[in-house]
């Protein structure tokens, strides 16, 4: 029988190998896949989360932990999907217009999917549309924006006014992250957050999705 203490410790120790292959075993014994997420690998995630922030993790940690959390989510999310279990929150994120880095991106991404939100990540040098277009298609609840280049900053303004024209500004909360950015320049756009770090990030969304306008489909 698979010991799914087991899974809490690969997560948070960013074994990937382990974390599979426990998955596969709780899975083959027809283990409830919510119990999987939400009793085991969610709070792993959260230790990680914390750790990171008592500087006990560093990035190196955190993306190991978010690795070995979305290899065993590939596994469960067909089982979560067939019971009909819905996500915490739906998210769409990308790296701006002009910008081609993406390990901060992809770092917040993999923990958002860790932390149970369905996840498009549409990668780097992201049109303003592209954004607008996949906001709709999927009903965002979030929309994270990230830029590591101050000269690709503007082109988070430049989203959000598009979200506006489209007339989904209200219905979708916007937060945006990257090294160069602060919260007055979060505000000073019209984002509704500057996630400081990708802990802090998914700990927004959280929140967004819990307190936030509904999707436009709502």
């Amino acid at each position: 029988m698979a010991d799914l203490k087991k899974l809490y410790e690969a997560v948070l120790n960013g074994d990937n190998k382990a974390a599979v292959a426990i998955t596969k075993e709780a899975i083959a014994e027809k283990t409830d896949p919510m119990e999987l997420v939400g009793t085991h690998m969610i709070p792993a995630m959260d230790e990680v989360g914390r750790r990171f922030e008592c500087s006990e993790y560093f990035v190196p940690e955190l993306l190991l932990s978010a690795r070995a959390m979305k290899s065993a989510l590939e596994l469960i999310r067909p089982l979560l999907a067939a019971s009909g279990a819905q996500p915490v929150g739906r998210v769409v994120i990308g790296t701006v217009k002009g910008d081609l880095h993406d390990i901060g991106k992809n770092l917040v991404s993999s923990m958002l999917e860790g932390s149970g939100f369905e996840v498009r990540d549409l990668g780097t040098d992201v049109a303003p549309e592209k954004f607008v277009q996949a906001v709709q298609e999927t009903n965002a609840h979030v929309l994270c924006l990230s830029a590591l280049l101050t000269v690709t900053m503007p082109s988070m303004k430049t989203t959000i006014t598009a979200l506006e024209n489209a007339g989904l500004r209200q219905h979708v909360k916007v937060l945006v992250g990257g090294a160069p950015l602060t919260s007055q320049y979060a505000q000073q756009i019209g984002a509704d957050a500057f996630g400081e770090n990708a802990n802090s990030a998914v700990t927004l969304a959280r929140k967004m999705v819990a307190h936030g306008a509904p999707p436009a489909s709502a």
